[in-house]
């Protein structure tokens, strides 16, 4: 008699998403490959901005329509940001250009909102606080879904009164959460949430990964990338060096857990410390550094459905060739060197 084949368990997989405005449509795309794979499954989801609702829209379409529902709750979001209209007019895409054309710093209309946004805050121009990102985020994330779904949801937002990160629980979690973490101060007013009020989650932490660590029984941690660690030339105009600023204070939050993460690896492997007491997390990363290097800031702020269907297809075939180098290791070793990736990073050049 024929022995019953087994079907292996499948591996759970925590999922940190970080933010990057319309780069987000990237992790659409990484998340979209992974939803393919029911050898996998997600146990916990923190992210922060873009991250934060891309987990939001993740957990409604798995608890509405399972793995296809999600899928398609994903690819409805960002077609949906993208049926708002662009943001700076309709800017051509150059032809031979690659990524590199949906840079908007050749556009007239956001070179002129850059020195508006330094003459005016959003408290003058927008007293009103509206944001059309509200409308799109109803449409999309069904709260009462995704409290009963499965998936763990961590979203980070950053309190401005003490710059401390606030994480939203599923419980607690609401539509003013969410565009608190996304909100970024020069272009919308802060959130206020119970008395309190919040910016993008992105400065203090893009994305908190300690929440994973203590609420999850998953060891497999997966980090979405989207930002870069390491450019290799030096900026010299205002523009370049904000930019850059900008990237080391979103990524400085990120660095700090992961030197942590490997300094209790460190404790683990030496036997310093008693077994069970702290997780020996197996860390993985998607990501895609140059393909993602020709874009610039500005391009955060394109939504044209052109550009972020580019994004999703960049994301996918990251998370393919992920997937293709490293799925026998998930559930067994990590694949993300840490020290070479966040301690030591290589010398840009």
């Amino acid at each position: 008699m024929a022995r019953p084949t087994l079907i292996p368990k499948p591996v759970a997989l925590d999922l940190a998403l970080q933010g990057g405005g319309s780069h987000g449509a990237f992790t659409w795309g990484v998340l979209d490959r992974l939803l393919d794979e029911a050898t996998l499954s997600f146990a916990g989801a923190s992210g922060t901005s873009a991250g934060a609702l891309n987990a939001a829209v993740l957990a409604t379409g798995l608890a509405e329509g399972g793995r296809p529902g999600a899928q398609a709750a994903l690819r409805a979001f960002w077609l949906d940001v993208a049926a708002q209209g662009a943001v700076f007019g309709q800017w051509p895409h150059a032809p031979g250009s690659g990524l590199a054309g949906y840079n908007l710093d050749a556009n007239p209309f956001f070179a002129w909102s850059k020195q508006f946004l330094q003459a005016f805050s959003p408290y003058q121009f927008n007293p009103l606080g509206d944001n059309p990102l509200r409308a799109v985020l109803q449409r999309h994330v069904k709260l009462a879904a995704l409290r009963r779904g499965e998936l763990k949801l961590f979203i980070t937002a950053t309190a401005v009164r003490t710059g401390q990160a606030r994480v939203f629980r599923r419980a607690d979690l609401s539509i003013d959460a969410l565009l608190a973490s996304a909100c970024l101060p020069q272009m919308f007013r802060a959130v206020e949430i119970d008395g309190e009020p919040y910016w993008d989650g992105g400065y203090s932490g893009n994305p908190a990964l300690w929440p994973l660590t203590y609420n999850t029984a998953a060891l497999d941690l997966l980090l979405v990338k989207i930002n870069p660690l390491v450019r290799p030339d030096l900026p010299d105009t205002p523009e370049e060096i904000a930019d850059r600023v900008n990237e080391i204070t979103f990524n400085a939050g990120l660095i700090g857990e992961m030197r942590a993460i490997h300094f209790v690896q460190k404790l683990i492997a030496q036997g310093r410390v008693q077994p069970g007491e702290y997780k020996n997390l197996r860390l993985h990363m998607v990501a895609d550094d140059a393909g993602l290097a020709p874009l610039h800031a500005s391009s955060k702020l394109n939504t044209s459905a052109e550009f972020l269907e580019a994004l999703h297809a960049l994301g996918r075939a990251a998370a393919d060739r992920f997937l293709l180098q490293h799925r026998a290791d998930l559930g067994r070793r990590s694949t993300l060197d840490l020290r070479q990736t966040f301690l030591e990073p290589p010398a840009a050049g």
